[in-house]
């Protein structure tokens, strides 16, 4: 095979390689989390988390502002269906304070690639005055 011919084949695999590998963009409005009237003293706040998955690998990045007290912890839950709580799958990097970022890198299974890109994947973000969540929003295309 000549030199031309081999440096066709290998751009030819290059790009065939790259489109399997083509991002899928998810987002969600984090918002506060379903509560009661005595509840609203602790919980307030918002933002904005981006996943992007490309092949197995998940990368969250997002704000938040607004928190009543400082964010404690941030978690990826994976839900049997959007809206309804399910367990935490994922824990997230977040700053500690009532405004800041939430990140985190994960390699997903085919199950768990299905459950995001069927919308069962929700971001909360939990606070020192709401441990039980303050933020929350589901990850959608």
């Amino acid at each position: 095979m000549d030199t031309m011919r081999k440096i066709a084949l290998v751009i030819g695999l290059l790009a065939a390689a790259g489109f399997a590998q083509t991002p899928e963009t998810f987002k969600t409005r984090i918002a506060p989390v379903s509560m009661d009237a005595a509840m609203k003293v602790n919980i307030a706040g918002q933002g904005k988390v981006n996943a992007t998955l490309t092949g197995t690998k998940v990368v969250i990045n997002g704000t938040f502002e607004g928190l009543r007290s400082p964010a404690t912890v941030a978690r990826i839950h994976e839900s049997p269906v959007t809206g309804v709580r399910g367990p935490n799958i994922f824990d997230l990097t977040v700053t500690k304070a009532v405004s800041g970022t939430v990140t985190g890198t994960f390699t997903l299974t085919a199950a768990q690639m299905d459950s995001l890109r069927k919308g069962k994947f929700y971001v909360q973000i939990h606070s020192e005055k709401a441990p039980e969540g303050n933020l929350w929003g589901w990850l959608m295309k």
